[in-house]
């Protein structure tokens, strides 16, 4: 198979929701700056950043959760050339390459336009990239971690949701303590104490290689996938 024909077909196998999940993350944001009912250019631009800081990295973080699992006959596909787990990493790949593309797109929009600047904390166009990535690439890490771990899309993306939106709903309760700072995904648009900021997003990412590191470990192990199949 041609690279260009095989990243395409994994493109494809990784689902409709690692391809429409960022755009319509994007346009949610883009939808909700419109309807803001708050005038000054502060609160828009708040909002707009944060569908690159929340919306975009949960749409990548359940699209990943919901890699492992999705095959049938899985017999068939460990008994492959290429290993499943590198097939699955080629799927997260392509699922964050998608979703970079989107999100750096967006970003690029905003700064031309000037609406980036006008959240006082920006953190600049080049360093302020990590407002999406670092929270992406944490999410991202989860799910796929996940979905090692409970072998069910659904399982897996629930996880996912659910640390989100505990996030969003306990924010005072995750940043009290210098561990929830660190692990605070909505470190740009929600707050944080000052001088933390690099060190969060230092942490996501670090986080993000580990999880995808335990995740590769434990779909190494054929037996557990033969398993849930049989089941």
């Amino acid at each position: 198979m041609r690279p260009l024909t095989l990243w395409r077909y994994e493109m494809l196998r990784a689902g409709w929701a690692a391809l429409l999940g960022p755009p319509i993350a994007v346009a949610v944001g883009v939808a909700a700056a419109l309807a803001n009912p708050v005038p000054g250019d502060a609160t828009t631009a708040r909002i707009l950043l944060g569908a690159l800081e929340m919306a975009v990295p949960l749409a990548a973080g359940v699209a990943c959760a919901s890699l492992v699992g999705r095959d049938p006959a899985i017999e068939l596909q460990l008994t492959a050339p290429t290993s499943y787990r590198v097939t699955l990493l080629r799927r997260m790949a392509v699922t964050l390459a998608w979703t970079a593309a989107v999100a750096a797109l967006t970003a690029a929009v905003l700064i031309v336009t000037g609406w980036w600047a006008r959240w006082p904390a920006n953190h600049g166009p080049l360093a302020g990239q990590l407002t999406w990535l670092a929270p992406t690439l944490g999410l991202s890490g989860l799910g796929f971690a996940a979905g090692a771990v409970f072998r069910s899309p659904a399982a897996a993306g629930a996880l996912v949701t659910t640390l989100w939106a505990i996030q969003q709903f306990f924010a005072g309760s995750a940043q009290e303590h210098l561990p929830g700072r660190l692990l605070y995904l909505f470190a740009t648009t929600r707050g944080t104490v000052p001088g933390d900021w690099a060190a969060n997003r230092l942490t996501l990412l670090g986080a993000a290689a580990v999880l995808t590191v335990l995740a590769l470990v434990l779909l190494g192990r054929s037996e557990r996938l033969v398993k849930e199949e049989d089941e």
